[in-house]
């Protein structure tokens, strides 16, 4: 991982190209693209984390499909190039906006628990596991929703098939891609536990060495997985043989007997696989600045939490804020919002969510109050009721946020009709359980670690324990962003677990309040608070003169190399988009779009 950027970059100075290392390596992939952060022009455009991956959505609009169409073909090759973040062993959610009726639909695509877990899920005589424990092993896989997810939206506004978007990415897997700093350092921070599973290893670790930059990976497995769903449809993972591979991977784990590593098996089962489904739903929807703000509900946070940090500082004037002023408002909107989210934010299928009173102006207001802007609260902050706003209400019990692995992916794609893609899609953290399906090419999600694994204050009301079919909170805060119009203004999103939703919550603050272009917005550098005794700052916030200006308010800092990797497209006039990536975090993102503007 490369250290984010520790200044602003204007539109024009920024470009960044993909890394090659001239080693002994076997024949080479096809040439992947230029990597550049900002692109311009007219089509459509597609925004990731991956230039080949961007390339794969390009490819469909440029064949006549539609946003839809092509965040699928994106996402499927970022199932291939960014396998430890994401894929069809996976889930995710999918914000979509349909420019002919002028409306927001989102998809609920989160994996889900066995039908047989209960809220014990990770307790072992009668203590919780340890976290590394529960990571590396069956327990913690839940039911994929990634390949639901793309049936669904192709099945709703898509208007090519799923094995015609899939084309792309199966090409790359068959005929492999270049090797960066970026894939061989996530494999170095798993070779550990890689070595544990004979099938991960075969596939990650050529010849039992890292991947060598500049070299050509290849996941013919994963090629024969993709075409196999192009043929079948999801089906074959559902009802089908791949999902019968699934369950015997979770509850018989290949683990190589010499490692010495307990990989305790899971619980999923056949029925579980046939009960999912991609959940429809209706968005979330705050008003900001004269915008409507629209991202996820719940069963993820991120929603409900940008939402209300977007409420409360509706009523300052971040635009004639000093930077320092900015900050301390930004962070202590954020910490608040997540104390009211640990307390309140679960499945709502299982938990009595109030995500209306969460995203109630008068319940921001209620909670606005608290900020003052020559002190800093203590965390952890008291949730509020949104039921029953007080005005500076300080009571309750705080609970803490709980770890989410921090390397999912986002993607962001619009096309030439004016629809809008914003999809985050996950395996949880860096490589997942690392536990691949042996001949299947894909490694399985660690995601039900998002859970609970037991009350932080037995008195008080846990909304995000284990339940049966239930699905772990999440902190994804794909958004997509009107005006008064109900027209595309931009649409954003990151990976980086709970730092997601402080990464969107600033880049929009960024964009809107501080008139910063996008790509600068992505770039700037970014600080985390989610209700925690320090606020996380990238290197460019902590070795500045800022900090200590912030310090002698009352925050406290500890330093977090790289927060977070966005992407997002911005409407332009006269049918333009402009795409907006990382100019060096994570390796840089890639931006792209049909038809270049001169």
């Amino acid at each position: 991982m490369r250290r984010p950027v520790a200044r602003k970059l204007s539109v024009l100075a920024v470009s960044a190209a993909v890394v090659s290392v001239g080693a002994a390596a076997p024949p080479q992939a096809a040439p992947t693209p230029r990597k550049v952060p900002v692109a311009v022009g007219y089509g459509g455009a597609v925004a990731s984390v991956d230039a080949d991956a961007s390339a794969a959505g390009i490819e469909v609009l440029r064949k006549g499909g539609n946003a839809v169409d092509a965040a699928v073909a994106t996402a499927a090759a970022l199932g291939v190039t960014e396998p430890y973040s994401s894929g069809v062993g996976g889930g995710g959610y999918f914000v979509y906006y349909d420019a002919k009726s002028r409306t927001v639909h989102t998809i609920d695509g989160r994996e889900t628990a066995p039908l047989t877990a209960d809220s014990d899920l990770f307790v072992e005589n009668g203590k919780p596991l340890a976290f590394a424990d529960a990571v590396t092993s069956g327990l913690s896989v839940g039911t994929p929703g990634t390949p639901a997810t793309w049936a669904t939206a192709l099945d709703r506004w898509g208007s090519r098939s799923l094995g015609n978007v899939l084309k792309p990415a199966e090409r790359i897997a068959r005929d492999g891609f270049t090797v960066d700093d970026t894939f061989r350092s996530q494999t170095a921070s798993n070779e550990t536990r890689f070595r544990y599973f004979p099938d991960t290893a075969k596939l990650f670790l050529p010849g039992g060495q890292l991947p060598v930059v500049g070299s050509t990976f290849k996941n013919p497995d994963l090629a024969r997985t993709y075409a196999e769903l192009g043929r079948k449809g999801v089906g074959a993972i559902y009802r089908g043989d791949l999902g019968d591979d699934i369950v015997d991977t979770v509850n018989n784990p290949p683990v190589d007997p010499g490692s010495g590593w307990n990989a305790r098996p899971g619980k999923l089962s056949g029925k579980d696989l046939a009960a999912y489904r991609a959940k429809l739903q209706k968005p979330t929807k705050t008003s900001y600045r004269g915008l409507g703000v629209y991202s996820i509900a719940p069963s993820s946070s991120g929603g409900t939490t940008v939402g209300e940090a977007l409420n409360i500082l509706e009523n300052t004037d971040l635009s004639k804020a000093s930077e320092v002023q900015y900050l301390h408002r930004y962070i202590e909107a954020s910490r608040i919002a997540f104390a009211d989210r640990g307390r309140w934010v679960g499945d709502p299928a299982f938990e009595d969510v109030p995500t209306k009173g969460l995203l109630s102006q008068r319940f921001a207001d209620s909670r606005a109050c608290l900020i003052k802007d020559d002190a800093v609260l203590t965390s952890p902050v008291a949730p509020g009721d949104p039921r029953k706003p007080a005005d500076c209400s300080a009571g309750g019990t705080a609970a803490p946020t709980t770890y989410e692995g921090e390397n999912t992916t986002h993607l962001t794609v619009a096309d030439k009709w004016g629809n809008v893609v914003s999809y985050t899609l996950t395996i949880e953290q860096t490589g997942g359980s690392g536990i691949t399906v042996p001949g299947r090419g894909f490694i399985l999600n660690n995601e039900l670690t998002d859970f609970s694994f037991s009350p932080a204050n037995p008195a008080v009301h846990d909304p995000n324990l284990p339940g049966p079919g239930k699905r772990p909170r999440s902190s994804i805060s794909p958004t997509i962003v009107l005006d008064k119009h109900d027209k595309p203004v931009v649409a954003l999103g990151s990976p980086g677990g709970a730092t997601i939703i402080t990464t969107v919550l600033q880049v929009l603050t960024e964009f809107v309040d501080r008139g910063l272009p996008l790509v600068d917005a992505i770039a700037a550098p970014r600080a985390s608070q989610r209700n925690a005794a320090q606020t996380e700052l990238e290197p460019g916030l902590y070795d500045s003169a800022l900090k200590a200006k912030l310090e002698a308010i009352g925050h406290s800092f500890k330093l977090n190399p790289e927060i977070g990797a966005a992407t997002g497209v911005q409407r332009l006039p006269n049918g333009k988009w402009l795409a907006a990536a990382e100019t060096v975090r994570r390796g840089g993102g890639s931006a792209q779009v049909v038809y270049p503007a001169p």
